[in-house]
């Protein structure tokens, strides 16, 4: 039934329905677990030595079992000769006495005591330097049993024990500090955040001089990893205050937006570890990846805009110089230099602006290749229960973090590659859309951002098929008619500014036509064939039923939208239109041309006075029309785009479609080959014909 005749509005498919309907609300809280939690028995460390208690109801004592450790036979003293001098320090500072035992148990306790390689004893015992060194493990052991002492006078002495590098020492030692760090927060229950802190500190950390310490064996970056959340694991299973903690120190301590790739890519890696053991931060962890990864895109989009072509060929060269060089190879060398660099370069703002616009491009392709890889399992089975709750996580990423944010240009894409996975993830994805864009109490921008993200999705998914791009076509025609009906009784001719979201829509409507027409086309002569496009070219096709009185009703309104939509998309619409004899617009088109907009502006613009004060160009009336904002133009990140080629319809040009203009331009082009005048093709000029 005609969406245009009848008094209601056409819906999704029935899938839209049903598959929305189990998926969760689209703008949740921040505090929305995700998925099914999984037990810490789930989640259990592989030490027994570290096993945490049944239940983490209460704050748990915790003590050492010296037998298992096995220390007594290492060090060079005896844990109680190490208690006594630990004991005498701590007195003397509460008496206020002479700090200098104190400030010397700190120095120990940092880890950063001088070599005891000059020893005057060492030619007696060969052994004693390797011994003393060792002694560390006993001061760490013999300071837990005075955890209680350990109060806010003793800020110096735990800050000097949190900063020791443990990462980098035996395994042995890294059990030993993490037993000690649960003992000092099972006493000093305010000690918690700054425990959690000393260790999400540690996320940034990727390259061995992070965390080498002289004089020990090198230990890889896993092994480093797996003992940072050995810690956090037994931490968390400890004390139930930990998680809420722990959520706002991820926030606080997440890297920059200008620190370097190889810190915000150590430091997700670190997120999607935690994520692993500590699901009910699942939600919370994505959010943050996300809602960072979109600055970044923002302010990658900006820097890129302003830059002329030859600031952006200079980035372009800077990236592929830096893809051929290895991207680790080249971080190191970045940061090794950077001194340097800044002091030779602080006066060069383009080699400033070539070198961010670089930085945040590699940062961007990086995590993003990573949520593919992380979110692809989860769609193995399109149809199961997995692949809709793991959408519906990215339906609210997507609500809550891109949507809002006009400028975000690659973050969006992980919403179109799975959202094309199958045709019930299609249908939440438009549903979701089609929600926003038509609910009258969701601010302007929103809808009409989400008018723009359901026609980019259906004009350029590869994967959507024909039926779902006529039901969106009926959906948004029946709206817009609703739309037209509203504003007409009120308009003097076009204004964007009072009838924006109609002219949202009825571009969006365009840009469906321009990339989908051959979806919209019910039948057609026996002599068109299929694979030429231009064998449609001039023949009487038979479109779907309503689209092209849709489409006729709205442009010759009074609303007049050809005047307001993107000069562009009007632009092709009406050559298409015209030659596959579906509409002819361009004595409309004409017509328009002697049209001012500023006769119909609303308020002080009606005059032309606030334009005058900003010093607009009376003559240019770009500003009074829409802009062509279509999140899902071409995706290009040089990794990450993998993920994207075989999802995305690429524009189509049609044989023959401009080859009136073409013929207008031969004999030029004739006059400059016998001139020997003849241009070579560049990459620039294939990619302009290919868009045409």
């Amino acid at each position: 039934m005609s969406p245009a005749t009848t008094s209601t509005a056409p819906q999704p498919s029935q899938a839209v329905v049903k598959a929305a309907a189990p998926l969760k609300p689209i703008l949740k809280s921040s505090s929305t677990l995700l998925g099914t939690r999984r037990s810490y028995d789930d989640a259990g460390l592989e030490d027994d030595s570290m096993d945490g208690p049944q239940s983490p109801r209460k704050r748990q004592r915790v003590e050492f079992d010296l037998n298992n450790i096995e220390i007594h036979e290492i060090g060079a003293r005896s844990v109680e000769e190490i208690k006594q001098e630990i004991k005498k320090a701590l007195d003397r500072h509460d008496h206020g006495d002479d700090d200098e035992d104190y400030d010397m148990l700190k120095e120990t306790l940092s880890g950063k005591q001088p070599s005891y390689e000059d020893d005057e004893d060492e030619d007696a015992d060969p052994t004693l330097p390797a011994k003393r060194r060792q002694e560390l493990k006993i001061y760490v052991i013999s300071l837990a049993s005075f955890s209680p002492r350990l109060g806010r006078s003793c800020d110096g002495l735990v800050k000097s024990v949190l900063q020791c590098q443990w990462l980098g020492r035996d395994e042995q030692f890294a059990k030993i500090y993490v037993q000690f760090l649960a003992a000092l927060v099972s006493a000093q229950g305010a000690r918690l955040t700054q425990v959690l802190s000393s260790i999400v500190e540690r996320f940034v950390d990727s390259r061995p001089s992070d965390w080498a310490v002289t004089n020990h064996p090198d230990v890889n970056r896993e092994a480093v990893q797996e003992r940072l959340h050995v810690a956090l694991k037994y931490l968390l299973q400890l004390f139930p205050a930990a998680k809420s903690v722990l959520e706002h120190l991820i926030n606080t301590k997440y890297p920059f937006h200008d620190e370097s790739k190889r810190m915000h890519l150590a430091y997700v890696d670190n997120l999607l570890r935690l994520r692993k053991y500590c699901p009910e931060l699942g939600t919370e962890i994505l959010d943050l990846i996300i809602s960072r990864l979109v600055k970044i895109d923002v302010e990658m989009q900006m820097d890129l805009d302003d830059m002329d072509d030859r600031l952006a060929a200079m980035v372009a060269m800077a990236l592929k110089s830096s893809r051929a060089n290895g991207d680790e190879d080249g971080e190191d060398l970045d940061e090794s230099d950077t001194e340097s660099v800044d002091s030779d370069e602080s006066e060069d703002d383009e080699y400033t602006r070539v070198k961010t616009a670089k930085d945040n491009i590699e940062k961007m392709d990086s995590i993003l290749d990573t949520l593919f890889e992380l979110y692809t399992p989860s769609f193995t089975d399109p149809e199961s229960d997995e692949a809709l709750e793991a959408f519906g996580d990215l339906l609210s990423e997507f609500s809550n973090f891109i949507l809002p944010t006009i400028k975000s240009r690659h973050t969006q894409f992980l919403i179109f590659h799975f959202g094309q996975q199958s045709e019930k993830l299609m249908d939440a994805f438009c549903g979701t859309c089609i929600n926003i864009a038509f609910e009258s109490q969701r601010p302007l921008i929103l809808q009409q951002a989400a008018s723009a993200y359901l026609a980019s999705f259906v004009a350029r998914g590869a994967h959507v098929p024909g039926h779902i791009v006529v039901k969106i076509f009926e959906v948004l025609g029946y709206h817009l008619d609703q739309m037209r009906a509203l504003y007409e009784t009120s308009c003097r001719g076009p204004d964007v500014r009072r009838y924006a979201p109609f002219y949202a829509l009825m571009q969006a409507l365009m840009y469906i036509f321009c990339f989908r027409w051959q979806d919209l086309i019910k039948a057609v002569p026996d002599d068109v064939d299929k694979d030429d496009l231009s064998s449609y070219l001039d023949q009487e096709i038979e479109w779907e039923a309503e689209i092209k009185d849709i489409m006729r009703r709205n442009i010759y309104s009074k609303l007049n939208p050809l005047k307001v939509c993107s000069p562009v998309i009007v632009d092709q619409f009406a050559k298409l239109a015209h030659r596959f004899r579906f509409m002819y617009v361009y004595p409309l088109i004409e017509s328009n041309k002697r049209l001012r907009l500023s006769q119909f502006s609303v308020g002080a613009y009606s005059s032309g006075g606030a334009l005058r004060d900003l010093s607009f160009d009376m003559n240019d009336e770009s500003w009074q029309q829409l802009g062509s904002f279509f999140p899902f133009d071409p995706y290009q990140l040089p990794v990450s785009k993998r993920w994207i080629e075989q999802d995305y319809l690429q524009w189509r040009p049609v044989p023959g479609l401009n080859q009136d203009e073409r013929d207008e331009d031969s004999d030029e082009d004739e006059q400059d080959n016998e001139n020997g005048e003849v241009d070579e093709d560049t990459a620039t000029d294939g990619e302009a014909g290919e868009d045409e």
